[in-house]
């Protein structure tokens, strides 16, 4: 092990619970950590909002009763300034190279940041909540490794955390540490790690991946979920995004083809002590990448994918309660576009996204909080930008 990093590194011992009894749906079924099966939340269920030209006042929404475990969250005050849009920019065709970003809601100001090395990729960027620094990783293409990095909200002092152990200790083989992001006090960084063999028969699908907490100077690591501690192979757990109160994350699950359902997608929600883990959404919608919570910690925007080879066209962006109830379409279907991660401005009152024509490159786009309103942000036909996260700093003057 390297520095101060304590962490418990064995896939054999939990250290803490990691499944907890939710409410999946008012008046439907009752989620027992996350042995649930696909199917309690019919697709006809859900209320498709249709966008129009004209920005219309957002819907209210009611919250259920504070305190409840699983149930949503009471609307906190929001008060905070809406700054640069951080995101991933594709540098090359064939989408193997890549950047971290910004640029301003209005399209103005466009700014490279990081420079990876050779072929590398920059990735997964979130702000930090004062605004000052993005966290992202970098995947090294002549090693494949990943390891999480921070730089400026002025592209200086980019510089990596470290990662969790040396690569010849137990339990770090092929390690991997992608999607960073701030908690609300700046205290914490929740990331994905992946570690262990590889399985060469199934689209080269690694042992084991969980998230973790650790210090934003890369120090106290600690294991989080154990989604796959007794499933080696089962799948991947990535691209953590906190509430707005701290107390919970939210997360994409992607089973692999011997996983249960086999290669699915879906979120799920756990706290940020470990307990109380339950899936937010239904299998069959392939919700993934990462989510984001509103900043009044009532709604939480989402993004689905249909099967098939990444980047296809045809998913939507939703929102849904945390409670796993009230899912609604913010974009028309079925579609013929391809869709990327959405996430909520820091007011709460807008949404930026991808959004690339079939065969074409994706853009940032913005609409109001109700899916009205939709604007253009860049145009780019040579890149690619995608996986934005929307923070507080001001412009560079």
């Amino acid at each position: 092990m390297t520095g101060t990093r304590p962490l418990p590194l064995t896939t054999t011992t939990r250290t803490r619970a990691h499944a907890g009894a939710g409410l999946l749906l008012a008046g439907t079924a009752l989620l027992t950590g996350c042995g649930a099966q696909p199917g309690e939340i019919p697709l006809s269920e859900i209320r498709a909002e249709s966008p129009s030209a004209v920005p219309t006042a957002e819907p209210a929404v009611a919250n259920a009763t504070p305190g409840v475990i699983g149930a949503a969250a009471p609307a906190l005050p929001v008060t905070a300034h809406n700054g640069l849009i951080a995101s991933r920019v594709f540098l090359d065709p064939g989408r193997l190279t890549s950047a971290v970003f910004t640029v301003t809601a209005d399209g103005t100001a466009l700014q490279q940041l990081t420079r990876p090395p050779g072929d590398g990729r920059d990735d997964h960027p979130d702000w930090s909540p004062d605004g000052s620094t993005i966290a992202f990783d970098r995947t090294e293409t002549e090693n494949g490794t990943a390891r999480l990095w921070t730089v400026s909200a002025d592209g200086e002092g980019a510089h990596p955390l470290g990662q969790l152990c040396e690569p010849d200790a137990a339990d770090c083989t092929n390690e991997q540490e992608s999607g960073p992001a701030f908690s609300p006090d700046g205290k914490q960084i929740a990331f994905s790690r992946a570690w262990g063999a590889i399985d060469p028969s199934d689209n080269k699908q690694i042992q084991y991946s969980d998230l973790y907490l650790m210090s934003p100077d890369g120090t106290n690591a600690q294991r989080l979920t154990f989604l796959t501690n007794d499933k080696p192979y089962s799948g991947d757990v990535r691209n953590p995004s906190w509430s707005p109160d701290g107390k919970q994350l939210v997360f994409e699950y992607r089973t692999s083809t011997t996983g249960q359902p086999a290669a699915g997608r879906a979120l799920y929600v756990v706290n940020a002590d470990g307990t109380g883990l339950r899936r937010l959404t239904p299998w069959e919608l392939r919700a993934g990448e990462r989510a984001s919570w509103s900043p009044d910690g009532t709604r939480i925007v989402f993004t689905t994918y249909p099967a098939g080879p990444d980047y296809s066209p045809g998913g939507g962006i939703y929102t849904v309660q945390p409670d796993g109830s009230t899912i609604d379409a913010l974009t028309p279907g079925p579609s013929n576009v391809f869709y990327g991660a959405a996430a909520y401005s820091p007011d709460g009152t807008s949404i930026v996204f991808a959004q690339a024509p079939a065969g074409g490159t994706a853009d940032l786009y913005r609409m109001q909080a109700n899916g009205t309103g939709v604007t253009r942000i860049t145009d780019t036909a040579d890149q690619w930008e995608s996986r934005p996260s929307w923070g507080t700093a001001a412009p560079r003057s």
